[in-house]
């Protein structure tokens, strides 16, 4: 069986306080709240997911807000830049939006394609690019977003690395990426399965100090296949190449395999099957607490000790 990786799946990262992360990314970004549950492994705290209309893979940015837990540092070892694609002619408007709520953002060119860079209240490095390609996903919008401007979903996710060397191995011979481009200490790596959503950037810098996870860093990068048929398929082909990886977990949305590669960064393998709708309606996705099922017997107390929204 063919074990296509089709681009992102999500990107998961960390946050300090769960209402100032919630309002930020649907209030100023636009993003639709798509899931409200917990960590699975600490019910005490939330895990958000954010993206377009149906929660699709390839928009979907995912949080742990851990309250107090303080400012990380990106650095190598790490997926330090995400970036999300928009419409052309929206830098004006992001810009104003951006400066409206206090956040600086510093217009900038990448493989030839423009962008808009800024920190969330965590200080997790975002970028709004501009796609060589139109991109003609369906934006979630708002009252304040209109379609002309609105979010797409992702563009891409930039690992910083001090020796990328392995990683790209795993990139191309792994995970089904070609490198398209090359300037400096800057590699682009693109795969054909899908026309969006599918670019991994590295920069290699030997003297990068080292990463270390907390608010406003990422914790991990999932990868998109079709199902956990081809989950399973894929985990061979991960052990084949001599790397460690989980056994399938069920996480509710979809089936997950966890693999660290060589450079340090936490990638994920998850499915489209079984999706956000499995237990809330499209028109009520977001609204309500979702508990993983073995948490569900404890929702008055989890309930309790939640950050209030």
């Amino acid at each position: 069986m063919k074990t296509d990786i089709l681009g992102l799946h999500h990107i998961t990262a960390i946050a300090d306080n769960a209402k100032r992360n919630a309002d930020f990314y649907t209030s100023v970004l636009g993003l639709r709240f798509v899931k409200k549950t917990v960590n699975f492994d600490d019910p005490s705290t939330y895990h958000f997911y954010f993206g377009d209309g149906q929660g699709s893979p390839g928009t979907i940015i995912t949080f742990f807000p851990w309250e107090g837990i303080g400012r990380g540092v990106n650095g190598a070892g790490m997926a330090t830049h995400t970036g999300y694609a928009v419409p052309s002619g929206s830098f004006d408007f992001w810009k104003d939006r951006l400066a409206k709520y206090g956040i600086e953002a510093a217009e900038g060119e990448i493989f030839g394609e423009r962008l808009l860079s800024f920190n969330d209240p965590d200080g997790m490095q975002l970028q709004l690019v501009v796609p060589n390609k139109v991109d003609d996903r369906k934006p979630w919008v708002t009252s304040e977003i209109n379609e002309g401007v609105a979010i797409r979903g992702f563009h891409s996710v930039t690992l910083t690395l001090r020796d990328a060397g392995a990683t790209i191995g795993v990139l191309t011979d792994v995970l089904g990426y070609r490198q398209v481009m090359k300037v400096g200490n800057r590699f682009r790596f693109e795969i054909d399965t899908v026309s969006t959503a599918n670019i991994i950037d590295i920069i290699e810098d030997a003297s990068a100090p080292r990463g270390r996870n907390a608010a406003g860093t990422n914790h991990h990068i999932a990868f998109r296949v079709k199902d956990d048929v081809v989950l399973m398929e894929f985990r061979k082909r991960v052990l084949a190449a001599g790397l460690d990886i989980t056994t399938k977990i069920d996480r509710d949305y979809f089936f997950s395999l966890y693999f660290r590669e060589p450079g340090g960064v936490l990638f994920e393998v998850a499915t489209d099957n079984p999706g956000f709708t499995v237990d809330e309606s499209l028109d009520g996705l977001g609204s309500s607490l979702r508990l993983p099922k073995q948490y569900e017997g404890r929702r008055v107390e989890i309930e309790s000790f939640l950050p209030k929204l």
